[in-house]
């Protein structure tokens, strides 16, 4: 090892707290399922539990979390990061890095990504309420008296948790890491105790156990498939969160702590079911003391909280991308910290996210009902998320065709397994997160159409830049002291709002600067990079920023930040004009008549560009104008 490669203890010290971090955000999902996973195996499927079919279904658990999450997640997605942001738009903006737009093979990517992405919604309203009914339907192993009170404390516990989002997360978050690190030691004492007892359970560790379930019992092996994947769900988290912690931390936690945990205890439950097959009502909690219950209830409904926190926070998260990738409007978008960009809130899909979750548990009424429900959206994503990868690995990874192809065939064909096992549930509760996606898909490919529809109506009216110059030359157009920003989305053209201001004030400023904000397919766009200023004669300008997805767009102090010659932004001696345009249904648009009104409800409902650009309300001055569409 160099001196350079040595770690300093400076370095070691923040390795530690990433890990630690990691642990509370990213695993809090894969963390909990052991509450519901080994029972829903032998519900789901209907197998008897008996010594060949509890190993059997140990087995297919340990080499799913062995071959999606270890193999596949640890190792293989995790190296496709985009600027080290994961991700399923992350990764489908790398994707679709360097293809051409509006081509088949383009929008098939892209209609991957939404897919992914929108079924990645119906996972974060399932995760919260299963996690939480599950841990506090604990309380029903001590006595039967709690059962109609189950409901209850799971909505108020759930009801909590959203209406506290507003005020961040930040000092509740510092607690999430030792929380999980006494979880994942709890989980694996519990274990530890029971494999003891009956060590001939670690013969599940061989996969011709699991290989002998399938085959001998045919269809019940299939729908036991089903049940197993509730074993991997929150697999997507580790890559999603990836530019949060970075690689390593993420790796560190899941080989040092979490992966161990979560397999003792699974073996623990395994155990305890070959030596009392009537322990299957509940193998988590009978593995747990008599004196011990109510705590390891309580230390679970903490526990819960977090992998909903988990799941709630990248809702946040993706819509964010979203909105600066052009898949969904804009929304009002809180920063909850000084010093964390990625701590945001955003109260319409908090709301939304609550209303989902609570009609959910008020609906399917225990976590065996939505355990039904669950498995349809994390399967879904992964298939995504293996198609994505795949394209990565070709055209930026430079894999060639036989190593790509083989892992494509090897984790397609697992990810397919489980997603096909899981459309048996569409009936059975599969049918509500299929039916957010639906939902989600549908106003993000309506809002990007209609964006383009709009962009090319805007086009056909636009006058160029040469026509207002020859006007300018004669004198014609008084003009005043100060900047004025006219915002545009147009790079070319003049925008609206000064052919509008021209229109009815009869004057312009001393300095025009014509601004397009551009959202660029990468995590951020460093400060060298951000401006691109193209001067005119007559005062005008044309000014380009340029911003990452992750970034923050604030305009205003984008360009403090930036001093260029001849062009002073100062803050009282600066206006920026936008345009707050009415949509006008019309016969001729490209789009069809509902996904035009949908469109139209979706600008009304549209964060105006001044309060998403953080433009100070006092310097604004908005110009109505009516688009027929």
């Amino acid at each position: 090892m160099t001196e350079a490669s040595i770690p300093t203890p400076a370095g070691t010290a923040k390795l530690r707290a990433l890990t630690l971090g990691a642990l509370g955000v990213v695993y809090g999902d894969i963390g909990t399922s052991p509450l519901y996973t080994l029972r829903e195996c032998f519900v789901q499927s209907g197998l008897p539990v008996q010594h060949d079919t509890v190993l059997g279904v140990l087995s297919l658990i340990f080499w799913s979390l062995m071959l999606v999450v270890t193999l596949k997640y640890v190792t293989f997605v995790m190296r496709a990061d985009n600027q080290g942001e994961g991700g399923i738009l992350a990764l489908t903006a790398l994707a679709l890095r360097g293809m051409r737009p509006g081509h088949r093979r383009t929008m098939a990517v892209m209609a991957t990504g939404l897919i992914g992405a929108a079924l990645f919604y119906g996972d974060s309203i399932i995760t919260p309420a299963i996690s939480v009914l599950s841990a506090i339907e604990g309380l029903t192993v001590a006595t039967p008296v709690f059962e109609k009170y189950v409901i209850p404390i799971t909505l108020a516990i759930l009801v909590m948790l959203f209406v506290v989002q507003r005020h961040g997360t930040a000092r509740v978050g510092a607690l999430f890491g030792p929380i999980m690190v006494v979880w994942f030691a709890v989980l694996a004492l519990l274990g530890v105790a029971q494999i003891v007892r009956e060590p001939r359970v670690l013969e599940a560790l061989l996969p011709i156990h699991a290989l002998r379930t399938l085959a001998e019992h045919g269809t019940l092996g299939f729908v036991l498939l089903g049940a197993v994947v509730l074993a991997v769900t929150g697999g997507e988290a580790l890559y999603a969160d990836m530019g949060h912690f970075g690689r390593r931390p993420i790796q560190m936690a899941w080989y040092g702590i979490v992966l161990p945990g979560l397999l003792i205890n699974y073996f623990g439950q395994g155990a305890l079911l070959l030596s009392d097959p009537s322990t299957i009502e509940n193998p988590f909690f009978h593995l747990a003391p008599d004196w011990a219950l109510y705590p390891m209830v309580a230390l679970a409904a903490a526990a819960t909280i977090i992998a909903s926190q988990a799941v709630i926070s990248g809702a946040f998260s993706m819509t964010r991308q979203a909105i600066h990738l052009r898949y969904l409007p804009r929304m009002e978008i809180r920063h909850t910290s000084a010093h964390e960009i990625g701590q945001i809130y955003l109260p319409a899909v908090n709301w939304l996210l609550l209303a989902g979750v609570a009609a959910l548990v008020l609906g399917f009424k225990t976590s065996s009902n939505l355990a039904a429900a669950y498995g349809i959206a994390v399967t879904g994503t992964m298939v995504a998320t293996t198609l994505l990868a795949y394209k990565v690995a070709r055209r930026l990874g430079k894999w060639t065709l036989w190593q790509a192809g083989g892992a494509l065939i090897v984790f397609l064909g697992i990810d397919t397994a489980f997603f096909s096992a899981n459309l048996l549930k569409v009936f059975e509760g599969g049918w509500f997160p299929l039916a957010v996606a639906a939902g989600v898909f549908l106003l993000m490919t309506t809002w990007r159409r209609g964006r383009a529809e709009l962009r090319d109506k805007l086009a056909e009216d636009a006058i160029p830049m040469d026509a207002l110059m020859g006007r300018l030359k004669g004198g014609a157009i008084p003009r005043v002291p100060g900047t004025a920003v006219f915002l545009t989305s147009s790079a070319r053209d003049l925008p609206p709002s000064l052919l509008h201001n021209l229109k009815h004030n009869k004057v312009l400023h001393e300095r025009v600067v014509l601004l397009t904000v551009e959202i660029e397919d990468v995590p951020t766009v460093p400060a060298s990079e951000r401006f691109k200023l193209t001067p005119y004669s007559a005062g005008f300008f044309r000014l380009i920023v340029r911003f990452g997805f992750m970034d923050e767009p604030d305009v205003p102090a984008a360009l403090r930040e930036r001093r260029m010659p001849g062009l002073p932004f100062e803050p009282m001696d600066t206006t920026y004009f936008v345009s707050r345009e009415t949509l006008i249904p019309t016969r001729r648009t490209g789009l069809p008549r509902w996904q035009e009104i949908v469109f139209i409800t979706l600008s009304k409902a549209s964060t105006s560009a001044s309060e998403y650009f953080c433009i100070p309300p006092g310097r604004v001055v908005e110009l109505g104008i009516q688009i027929e569409i």
